[in-house]
């Protein structure tokens, strides 16, 4: 039950993160803080790509055009939510409606719980589909030998990202024991 409705959130969410994530892709950061300076949280969870183009060495054509991209895309979400918040949000009580329908009954339904889940999974991909282009139209703008160092970059932070994960599971292990 608590992975459906996380499932449910992620799907409405997704769409805020990304007009967030794409907001701030080249938003400068506070204070002259870099990439090395960003926490476990915002490197690791979805905000460190804004550092990976910072560290591009974007022209000012470019600057200007990932800025105009980034206000029509928050713009357009804007009015999205705008337009679609009850929409949604009858739709995210009727995935609950349904969801509680099927882990109160007497008997389970795994052909119902199996038909939810793919229901709700294929808001989930439409919301991931929409961020994948937003995200192809956003690098679009990188040249070739941009984009081979875009790949570089992204894979180096993955790569450090899981050490710190790591490290933080082996604090929270040990954690674990001495309490």
């Amino acid at each position: 039950m608590k992975a459906t409705k996380k499932l449910v959130l992620m799907a409405l969410i997704a769409p805020i993160a990304l007009g967030s994530a794409s907001v701030l892709a080249f938003g400068g950061g506070k204070g002259g803080h870099g990439p090395e300076h960003r926490g476990f949280d915002q490197q690791c969870r979805g905000g460190g790509e804004r550092g990976v183009l910072k560290q591009l060495n974007l022209s000012d054509e470019q600057k200007a055009q990932l800025k105009q991209m980034r206000e029509q895309s928050r713009q357009a979400m804007k009015e999205e939510m705008q337009g679609q918040f009850a929409e949604r949000q009858a739709e995210m009580k009727a995935f609950h409606a349904k969801e509680q329908q099927l882990v109160l009954a007497d008997n389970f339904d795994a052909q119902a719980a199996n038909a939810l889940a793919l229901e709700m999974a294929e808001k989930q991909a439409q919301m991931r589909v929409k961020m994948m282009n937003h995200r192809h139209d956003m690098l679009s703008v990188l040249s070739d030998e941009q984009k081979q160092q875009y790949v570089t970059l992204v894979e180096a932070q993955q790569q450090e990202c899981a050490q710190k994960m790591a490290e933080h599971r082996q604090k929270r292990q040990q954690k674990a024991n001495n309490d």
